[in-house]
């Protein structure tokens, strides 16, 4: 069971990745599924079987903050379908905290992940997706756009990646490559859980900030009761592979698109600022 298009998705293993790897084999894609460890893949197998999609997805070890690794995936991938015709870029990781506290350390690994993790893999992927005139898809998040209390180290990360993303556009284009980011909002997945909070020993090391902290997770762990799931998310992503023309900027949910749209309009900056403080206040 073979198609012409093939597509290589980061961090597979679980969330908006995984459902992406079962929704693009659905739609008739090759699907590369990628992750650090394939003895991870456990989930991703078993939603591709109950989609009855097995065929279609192929799991690859690749790790972004490897380039030796991420080039030695594309070498397989090109050496088995001979083209790859768009790249996902999904891989990521959260970090909670705020910097007197944790220091210079946490923003230096999520640039890694995040931000260096998908430089690297746009930069071996760009001559096969030149080749076949694909797409680079960028799953980024809403806090790519709009910064948020405690997410310091990811915000600056994924607004890194949107920079990077929103500058390279025009100039992929010119030689027939899309790139597109999109921004999911709160998003019910293993991406939260992942990140193995010890919300006691958070609020112990937050020291003065520790009120605030506080009244920033009570307020993130109530919102996540109303997040969309991976699946849809997941669709966005899809749809952007199967648009003719995709736009630049693409969010996941209409609260999302909201969201965006607040600090997008916010010239001096005091929306988001008015917003944002009252998910720190206790009052």
């Amino acid at each position: 069971m073979t198609s012409p298009h093939t597509v290589l998705i980061t961090g597979t293993s679980s969330g908006i990745g995984l459902a992406t790897a079962v929704a693009a084999a659905r739609e008739g894609w090759n699907v590369i599924a990628t992750m650090r460890d394939p003895a991870r893949a456990g989930a991703l197998r078993e939603a591709a079987e109950q989609a009855g999609v097995t065929g279609l997805v192929r799991v690859e070890r690749l790790d972004v903050t490897d380039p030796a690794s991420i080039t030695a995936c594309l070498d397989r991938v090109i050496a088995t379908y001979g083209r790859l015709n768009a790249l996902v870029n999904n891989a990521g990781a959260g970090v909670v905290g705020t910097v007197e506290q944790s220091g210079s350390a946490p923003f230096r690994s999520a640039m890694e992940v995040n931000f260096f993790g998908v430089v690297e893999t746009t930069h071996a992927a760009m001559p096969y997706l030149r080749a076949s005139r694909g797409k680079v898809v960028t799953v980024t998040s809403v806090g790519g756009v709009v910064g948020q209390p405690f997410n310091e180290a990811y915000c600056a990360a994924k607004f890194a990646a949107e920079g990077f993303m929103e500058s390279l556009a025009p100039v992929a284009a010119t030689a027939g490559v899309g790139v597109t980011v999109v921004e999911p909002g709160a998003v019910a997945s293993e991406f939260v859980a992942s990140q193995n909070l010890d919300i006691p020993a958070l609020l112990e090391a937050a020291g003065p900030y520790a009120p605030a902290l506080k009244a920033y997770i009570d307020r993130t762990l109530a919102s996540f009761g109303n997040a969309q799931s991976a699946a849809e998310a997941a669709a966005s992503v899809v749809g952007v592979l199967t648009a003719e023309r995709p736009p630049f900027r693409v969010q996941t949910s209409a609260w999302a698109r909201d969201f965006v749209g607040t600090k997008l309009a916010d010239a001096d900056g005091s929306a988001v600022q008015a917003l944002t403080a009252s998910w720190v206040s206790s009052s």
